[in-house]
């Protein structure tokens, strides 16, 4: 890999990431100012200058668009590093040691965001081309790149959707993906589905002095939140499977926002939104998951009075009213994924990274990547990788080690060589 290459374009690539956060509605991403400098670098091997790239950019959304990279080869099979993507989540530059949005170098550390998830493997897998386009080997096999727009947040249609709605991914069907998007240099074998979820909650405004003449939608949320909880942990226990794919924790349903009217502290607030998320690993199956959490909801509206309460004077209904539980899932609900570890592409990735690392260790987490279910599903054969920081994943003071993506690039060739000559 040349390094000065990886490093320049890195560098303008984490100076374009303060407009490449993904936080909707207040943070939309402009992932063409990333896609810009990528062209920079490969814009003298592609076609239209007469080397062997073909380049395209799909775009669905105005300035937010992906890349699509060929290498061809003389065969018709071929094999495909996708889901490197070109936005990034959100960094508040006050509690960074570093300013987030300016690449900063101290010694083998390059920090910024983005520099482990996901713009540090973007300038990684555009720099393999780089290389493959200058040397300009005959290989049997086409080798693909993949770019996405709109990883980090609900964005449908934009990125990786997009692309296979418009048969832009068919042609990847004839060999492996290798999907770019993990960390520690390390084989990803499986990862969760990610369903996010909302509980709307009505009650009944009143002076907190009479608190038997109303209805605590804070207190109602909490005690409809436990036993939503309670039930899918009865129903969705750890699976058998989790401990054969290493999986850190089974699947999980937990609030993480919860918010109230503005009132005062003697109200009973009237109302109450608790939102969250189900982690699912992929021996569940997501639809099941979603009808089984409606029902526990409408049992709970039908049978008020077996909920739980808190206190001599918490109810949920009081003369001429009835509190009431509304529950809905995200529209964004992602499938996980068991990769198959038979498929030689796994093999291979395995051996590359035993002789550059010196050890190949698979395991998998409870993060989400999007479509990687959904794709095997459809007959591609996912396997998972990614050569940033676990540790700093979404943190602040992300940075991606120098030594790591160089070495990454040797592991990207090797696995090459071994699924050809497989």
């Amino acid at each position: 890999m040349d390094q000065d290459t990886f490093v320049t374009l890195l560098g303008k690539l984490i100076g374009e990431a303060e407009k490449l956060q993904n936080n909707p509605p207040d943070l939309i991403p402009q992932e063409d100012l990333a896609v810009q400098h990528v062209l920079e670098v490969l814009k003298p091997y592609t076609t239209e200058q007469g080397g062997p790239l073909k380049v395209e950019t799909p775009c669905y959304t105005k300035g937010r668009s992906n890349v699509l990279i060929t290498y061809p080869g003389t065969g018709d099979k071929c094999l495909s590093f996708v889901g490197s993507h070109l936005d990034v989540v959100p960094a508040n530059p006050e509690t960074w040691e570093r300013p987030p949005f300016e690449m900063i170098r101290e010694d083998d550390k390059l920090y910024g965001r983005g520099t482990t998830d996901c713009l540090g493997h973007v300038a990684l897998v555009t720099c393999f081309f780089k290389a493959l386009a200058e040397k300009r080997p005959e290989l049997p096999i086409t080798i693909n790149g993949v770019f996405i727009a709109s990883e980090e947040a609900e964005g449908p249609g934009v990125g990786i959707d997009g692309l296979l709605k418009d048969g832009k991914l068919e042609h990847l069907r004839n060999g492996p993906i290798i999907w770019i998007d993990c960390a520690d240099s390390q084989p990803c074998i499986g990862t969760a589905g990610a369903l996010p979820w909302h509980l709307e909650v009505e009650g009944l405004l009143f002076h907190s002095g009479l608190p038997h003449k109303g209805i605590n939608a804070l207190e109602f949320a909490m005690e409809a939140t436990a036993e939503l909880q309670k039930r899918f942990y009865e129903q969705f226990p750890a699976h058998p499977s989790e401990t054969d794919y290493n999986f850190a924790t089974p699947s999980t349903m937990k609030p993480t926002q919860i918010s109230v009217p503005k009132g005062g502290l003697n109200q009973l607030p009237p109302t109450c939104k608790v939102s969250g998320d189900i982690r699912l690993t992929p021996f569940y199956d997501v639809k099941e998951v979603q009808e089984a959490v409606k029902g526990y909801v409408d049992d709970i509206n039908a049978n008020l009075s077996s909920l739980a309460t808190r206190g001599p004077c918490s109810k949920y209904e009081v003369p001429n009213k009835k509190g009431s539980l509304n529950f809905y899932f995200g529209a964004h609900c992602l499938s996980g994924i068991a990769c198959d570890r038979s498929s030689p592409a796994f093999t291979a990735l395995c051996k590359a990274m035993e002789e550059v690392n010196g050890s190949a260790v698979p395991y998998s987490i409870c993060g989400s990547l999007p479509l990687v279910g959904d794709l095997q599903a459809e007959g591609f054969d996912i396997q998972l990788t990614g050569f940033g920081k676990s540790e700093v994943y979404h943190a602040n003071n992300e940075y991606c080690s120098l030594n790591d993506m160089i070495n990454a690039c040797k592991i990207l060739a090797r696995t090459v060589e071994l699924v050809m000559d497989n």
